[in-house]
């Protein structure tokens, strides 16, 4: 008899466990308000203290839509020109901003040791799709340009973000893919991205209920965000994968989404393009924000960093 149960790391499950104990109602029965809170609670709670950093300072840009407010990390005054990381908070486009990731962004700026500009992009439901995707559009030609308030010359853009914010970096990959910003995206990083409709997927059933992400939240997300299901921005799927940057891919084997970033990766697999992908065995959706309660997520977090390093010598190396 084969044992179809999916393996799940003690740590993982001892969190899981706590989570289950602890109660309280599912995201898609909270108001907007609560459950925004508790995407901060569980943040604050789960994951480690944020690093200190010798720069860490809030910016704003200029965007159609308004003012986008920014955050820009280093772990050093003072930098050569190089590339500059572009970070899109996750949260299904409803319930993330700068706090619920400032954690995670500190310390992908100290592994990569290159600055790190988060994008605060307007959410739904006040503001639906396509704003988000503009917003994160509009700030990384902005950091493209090297402005002057950025105090750093910006000669290739590594676009990263999870969840929500991992469908963002595809889908800003492929907007400058195909209108130029000043400079190219030299490596994406999607993190357990929405890169296809998760609906009808099986991982969508598998992981529905226990596992960080239900499927109520992801429809709840999806309802909010209200994207029409034949845009690219909304599900880069149906976008040009040959044009791709160099990209890292990262999905987590326990995680309702699942599915939908391995069909992205084997989309560009088919179209020939150069990527990495990794899948963390073992745990949940946002992962990298569960690091203090899930240890072992640290080591995971450090696997991606290790493998964006070695994309970027790669690329280097070999010039297209």
């Amino acid at each position: 008899m084969t044992d179809n149960t999916p393996f799940v790391r003690p740590d993982m499950k001892a969190f899981l466990d706590g989570l289950a104990a602890m109660g309280g109602p599912a995201i898609a029965d909270m108001s907007l308000e609560d459950a925004r809170a508790s995407y901060v609670a569980l943040h604050g709670m789960a994951d480690r203290p944020a690093r200190d950093l010798a720069v860490i300072r809030d910016l704003a840009c200029s965007s159609p839509g308004g003012d986008i407010p920014l955050r820009l990390y280093d772990a050093r005054e003072a930098r050569e020109p190089g590339p500059v990381i572009t970070f899109y908070h996750g949260g299904g486009f409803v319930i993330g901003d700068l706090e619920t990731h400032h954690a995670l962004c500190t310390e992908i700026a100290a592994l990569m040791d290159l600055p790190l500009v988060a994008v605060d992009y307007r959410r739904a439901p006040e503001c639906p799709f396509p704003a988000a995707i503009d917003d994160c559009e509009a700030a990384t030609r902005w950091i493209a340009s090297s402005p002057e308030q950025l105090g750093r010359t910006c000669t290739g853009i590594i676009t990263i973000g999870d969840s929500a914010g991992g469908t963002a970096t595809l889908a800003v990959g492929q907007l400058l893919a195909a209108n130029a910003a000043n400079v190219p995206v030299v490596l994406q990083v999607p993190i357990f991205p929405l890169a296809s409709d998760a609906a009808g997927s099986g991982s969508l059933s598998e992981f529905a209920e226990g596992f960080v992400l239900t499927k109520a939240a992801v429809e709840f997300f999806d309802a909010a965000y209200a994207a029409p299901r034949d845009d690219h921005r909304a599900f880069p799927i149906l976008g040009d994968h040959a044009s791709a940057p160099p990209t890292v891919l990262v999905t987590a084997s326990l995680d309702p989404i699942r599915d939908s970033g391995r069909d992205y990766g084997t989309a560009l697999a088919d179209a020939g393009a150069d990527f990495t992908f990794v899948e963390m065995k073992g745990v949940t959706h946002s992962f990298t924000n569960l690091r203090g309660a899930v240890p072992s997520t640290q080591a995971d977090l450090e696997r991606m960093i290790a493998a964006m390093k070695f994309s970027l010598q790669n690329a280097a190396a070999n010039p297209a």
